[in-house]
């Protein structure tokens, strides 16, 4: 018979820099669940509105009105970031998620907003809490409703034509 293979004993010692730096190299490569990036997405909204939004939003939402998803990564595509929704009400949603590149991450907040048609949505991306009080104060006037401009829709309420 012969014997069991072993792996090879670590030629450094378990607390030297070597082996913290091994450490961190796993660490840079693992990916998280799918239950710890939803739990993330929650997170990072709710701190991004309690430090953005801390006199609108941050006054009517806090994280457990959140629902976390977590990064989508559909083959031949760029990777979506986790994200997390929060519903307002009346069909309307907040969408937060975080836009990553060279310099870091940056907190994305859109407000989900269904179109007059009844055909679909709008998104509008929020910069501020000035942002955010602009456009509710243009949506009181449909009651919460995108007007639907079906000279440009941009509420994907278009759907393609089906083939002759």
């Amino acid at each position: 018979m012969t014997d069991t293979l072993n792996p090879p004993v670590r030629p450094y010692a378990d607390d030297s820099p070597l082996a913290y730096l091994m450490d961190l190299a796993d660490q840079a490569h693992y990916v998280p669940t799918d239950d710890e990036q939803r739990e993330d997405a929650v997170t990072t909204a709710a701190h991004h509105i309690y430090d953005a939004y801390h006199s609108t939003i941050g006054q009517v939402l806090d994280a457990g009105d959140w629902r976390g998803y977590p990064a989508l990564r559909p083959s031949g595509f760029p990777e979506f970031e986790p994200s997390a929704v929060a519903w307002l009400d009346g069909g309307l949603w907040l969408h937060h998620t975080l836009r990553t590149d060279i310099n870091g991450a940056v907190d994305v907040l859109a407000l989900v907003v269904p179109c007059t048609c009844g055909q679909g949505y709008t998104d509008i991306v929020l910069d501020t809490e000035d942002d955010l009080l602009e456009i509710l104060a243009d949506l009181r006037a449909t009651n919460g409703r995108s007007p639907h401009d079906a000279s440009h829709p941009d509420c994907h309420s278009v759907r393609s034509v089906r083939a002759l």
